[in-house]
């Protein structure tokens, strides 16, 4: 088990799961070089959103947002949500992303992570019928109006049955 995973399951404890989530992210080493912040964890962690406030720590040559601080600041979200809300009998792991610069970013930038209650039924009913799967989650990094769309960050998840991906793991290492 992870460090923070550790810290996340007695934190929760004490200050609820949600609250854990926003300040776990935003006081560990990994999320705070990106210069994204969460803003808000809803209880059932359904929903969360980040700002990307523009700074001397993310400015890059041309005076715009640095594009590893977008990718950044979006990045371990999905997965890390995804884990927390459909437990422990699945194994998820990011597989890819891809990173889609639409126009420089010269102001505070708002994102919003949101998976449905439909959509968590249908990765757990995949799952039972395929043993593990793969979803694609879209981010788009806006402007506080959501009016114009400065970055996309498409990731593909991986999930599986634990069981399943034990035992697969297990025949691969002993062939």
């Amino acid at each position: 088990m992870s460090l923070y995973k550790k810290i996340g399951e007695i934190g929760s404890k004490y200050i609820g799961k949600n609250k854990m989530f926003k300040y776990g992210f935003n006081l560990s080493p990994m999320y705070r070089r990106s210069t994204g912040r969460i803003t808000t964890v809803s209880k059932d962690l359904m929903n969360i959103q980040i700002k990307l406030p523009i700074s001397y720590k993310n400015r890059n040559y041309v005076n715009s947002i640095f594009g590893g601080s977008l990718f950044s600041s979006v990045d371990p979200i999905p997965m890390v949500q995804l884990m927390n809300i459909i437990g422990d009998e699945y194994i998820i792991w990011d597989k890819s992303a891809e990173i889609f610069f639409k126009r420089p970013a010269k102001e505070h930038l708002y994102a919003e992570f949101i998976y449905t209650d439909e959509e968590i039924e249908k990765i757990k009913n995949r799952v039972k019928t395929e043993n593990e799967i793969e979803i694609i989650k879209t981010t788009t990094l806006t402007d506080k109006q959501k009016s114009k769309v400065y970055c996309e960050v498409r990731k593909t998840i991986y999930i599986a049955d634990k069981s399943y991906f034990k035992n697969k793991r297990s025949k691969k290492t002993k062939s």
